[in-house]
């Protein structure tokens, strides 16, 4: 039994030595102003990249070169990890769970899937949680102190959008119907006025739902009559310039003229279109009463008030104006009564949102929690909106955001690694 327990402890000793020896051998590689970087990290992070490049059959430089990358790589690392922390960035955990769930959902897999894949990889599940924290920490670090950085002039947007319409309107086709209602090369007033008479009444024809080929072969005087009236597809910089003015932007069937030129009245009628980006969102209009639960009123009571609201506005007692004035804790819609105008859904809150997707015109919702409170809400109205030129600028703006966020992150980088104390350890 003694030679055992010697056994065991000599076992136990050599084991923590082991240990020690381990933890001994990892170092500092880098001072980096208040923190360091260890040859632990430095080493794990060339072993990624060489297990990334084997991966996908990439040849490497040395390990000298490489490890000068990994350590400038982790020296950008810590300095922004510690201006977050002077700054009092913090994630915590369920925002970590919630960006590790949007990971696996736009990989379409699910998080217990994600951590199987990991562990096939050999990489631990709290390895890569806390990787994905310090990317997110990183990220909000970056954002705020870059985007003060960026200005973006109205010239430079315009121009951009001016040069995407260009490139658009290389793609944009147009599949037209053409009725020409002619009068002779020297036309008398009255023959001009016939034929504008004629072509008011074609016209009227195709707003009442005539077949536009039927009338194209029995009335038009143009070269496309016997087709119906079909010019085929057309580049928008390909047809008559007269044609291209009227019809750009018009969306499919369309009607368009008279048109008045040297050969008669033209009538076109958009029959298709390709290479032509349309953005239609709906909006909705729609009013609402915030009740904010406290030490005070407790959820039941807010929700309480709410249900009381509901029931005097259905039985016509009481004006939603009145009482949003009076009631609601919104300061931005309560003096306008509630009203909250013209606006896309998805700028709302998700339990904001999915409330208005349930209502019809003039309907009140149940109360409704949010992370605001509870809301009493009425929906107005809803409407399709033509969202293509606030499309372009949105898409403008955050073309050049990005580029000149990128070129910005990389100024601001290096100078918060020149004014840094960096010493490599060797």
């Amino acid at each position: 039994m003694k030679f055992i327990i010697r056994a065991l402890l000599v076992s136990a000793v050599l084991s923590f030595s082991s240990y020690a020896q381990e933890v001994m051998l990892d170092r500092v590689a880098v001072i980096v102003d208040q923190g360091v970087v260890l040859q632990s990290e430095v080493d794990a992070l060339m072993n990624d990249v060489k297990r990334n490049a084997e991966a996908n059959g990439q040849d490497l430089p040395s390990d000298r070169a490489l490890r000068t990358q990994a350590i400038e790589r982790l020296i950008t690392k810590s300095l922004q990890l510690q201006m977050a922390q002077r700054m009092g960035i913090q994630i915590s955990d369920p925002q970590l769970e919630q960006t590790i769930a949007n990971i696996a959902a736009n990989q379409n897999t699910t998080v217990d899937e994600l951590r199987r894949q990991l562990r096939l990889e050999g990489i631990a599940y709290e390895d890569y949680r806390e990787d994905i924290r310090e990317e997110i920490v990183m990220g909000e670090v970056r954002r705020a102190n870059v985007r003060r950085r960026v200005y973006i002039t109205d010239q430079e947007r315009e121009t951009l959008i001016e040069l995407m319409e260009q490139q658009g309107a290389e793609q944009e086709e147009y599949r037209l119907g053409h009725i020409l209602i002619g009068f002779p090369s020297d036309p008398s007033d009255e023959q001009i006025d016939a034929a504008r008479e004629r072509a008011d009444k074609v016209l009227s024809l195709l707003n009442s739902g005539s077949d536009f080929a039927k009338i194209a072969i029995a009335s038009s005087s143009g070269n496309e009559a016997l087709e119906g009236g079909d010019m085929g597809w057309l580049n928008i910089n390909a047809m008559p310039t007269l044609f291209a003015e009227a019809i750009q932007g018009k969306a499919k069937d369309e009607l368009v003229g008279p048109i008045r030129s040297g050969a008669g009245f033209h009538i076109l009628k958009v029959l298709d279109t390709r290479g032509i980006e349309k953005v239609t969102i709906e909006e909705v209009n729609s009013r609402h009463i915030l009740v904010k639960p406290s030490i005070i009123l407790s959820e039941d009571k807010a929700k309480a008030m709410l249900v009381k609201f509901r029931a005097q506005l259905e039985a016509g007692e009481v004006e939603f104006e009145d009482l949003a004035k009076e009631h609601s804790e919104d300061p931005g819609s309560a003096l306008k009564g509630g009203e909250l105008g013209w606006s896309d859904p998805n700028n709302y809150v998700p339990a904001f949102k999915d409330a208005l997707a349930q209502l019809s015109a003039g309907e009140y919702s149940d109360p409704v929690r949010s992370v605001h409170g509870w809301h009493l809400i009425q929906l107005i109205d809803r409407r399709v909106d033509d969202a293509t030129e606030r499309r372009k600028e949105d898409k403008a703006y955050q073309l050049i955001f990005n580029r000149k966020f990128a070129e910005e992150t990389e100024n601001w980088l290096r100078e918060m690694r020149d004014a840094a104390y960096i010493e490599v350890i060797e």
